[in-house]
């Protein structure tokens, strides 16, 4: 990434806003395209027309905390999106030209392996890097799935179709995805693997193409997942998402369901599966993936 990502982000954002939301007029002559215009966000943040025209060009290197703070404000961004936006700032003589290969310690597979409910690893991009059993039957039947393709985003967006049928909330699975995958590409955004996945997403998916182009961004947290298994039906469940202290760009993800529900007894079930003596990992691999 370079000083076009980072304006072409002030511009998306820019374009988001509501001047009525603002208590801006409307003005005499009619919006030619949605949002603030250029000179009303600058006088929001406090910069001149100019510097911000350099910085949504790429010609503004070195931008001050203070300037990204006052962006931030101008236009109300989240948290997430906030960070997002200092880390595309930073120098790029401070931020490392490649991303450290992401591998996944013994003792994590191992709590993995022990916890009762589905659990995963997530690197960056949305790479999936390790699941316990349960979470291996959940949706994707991520061991049968090349360890190069074992990506969220590849796996919903050249997957449409099983991701679909697995996913009753796809649209709003996939918005989600995309949100996650802009927050992903902050923390590492010099690493020569993520335009190869960009690209390979944008030449092979409409929908991820146009949802990229909203740049958006959302960390993983919380919430619920409605999610359609094909051995135990529909499962509404709780995920968590944990970020590991040592190995920032790794999460712990994990999803539980409400005490007593029947999706706590369709996960139940699963288990059984797993553990049942004469169903083998393949045969249920072959049954998760219809």
């Amino acid at each position: 990434m370079d000083g076009a990502d980072l304006g072409a982000f002030l511009k998306a954002r820019r374009a988001a806003l509501d001047p009525r939301e603002l208590g801006l007029p409307e003005g005499i002559t009619r919006r030619r395209v949605p949002g603030l215009r250029r000179e009303e966000l600058a006088q929001l943040a406090g910069i001149s027309v100019d510097y911000l025209t350099r910085l949504e060009q790429g010609r503004a290197p070195n931008v001050s905390d203070e300037v990204l703070d006052s962006l931030a404000r101008a236009l109300r961004l989240a948290p997430d999106e906030r960070t997002y936006l200092h880390n595309l700032a930073v120098p790029r003589r401070k931020r490392p030209g490649w991303c450290p290969a992401q591998q996944v310690r013994p003792a994590l597979q191992q709590l993995l392996d022990a916890m009762a409910v589905p659990a995963f690893v997530f690197g960056r991009y949305l790479d999936v890097l390790a699941w316990n059993d349960l979470g291996g039957i959940l949706t994707f039947d991520f061991g049968s799935v090349r360890a190069e393709d074992r990506n969220m985003a590849k796996l919903f967006f050249l997957n449409e179709d099983e991701a679909r049928a697995l996913h009753p909330e796809f649209d709003q699975v996939c918005q989600d995805l995309v949100a996650n995958l802009r927050a992903e590409a902050g923390r590492c955004p010099d690493d020569a693997r993520l335009p190869q996945l960009i690209g390979e997403l944008s030449l092979g998916s409409e929908r991820f193409r146009r949802l990229w182009a909203g740049h958006h961004v959302r960390d993983k947290a919380h919430g619920h997942k409605l999610i359609h298994n094909p051995l135990v039906g529909e499962l509404h469940l709780r995920y968590e998402t944990f970020r590991l202290p040592d190995e920032p760009d790794q999460a712990l993800l994990t999803y539980t369901a409400e005490p007593g529900s029947e999706s706590e007894r369709a996960l139940g079930s699963l288990a059984s599966w797993i553990s049942t003596e004469d169903v083998d990992q393949a045969t249920l691999r072959r049954a998760a993936g219809g």
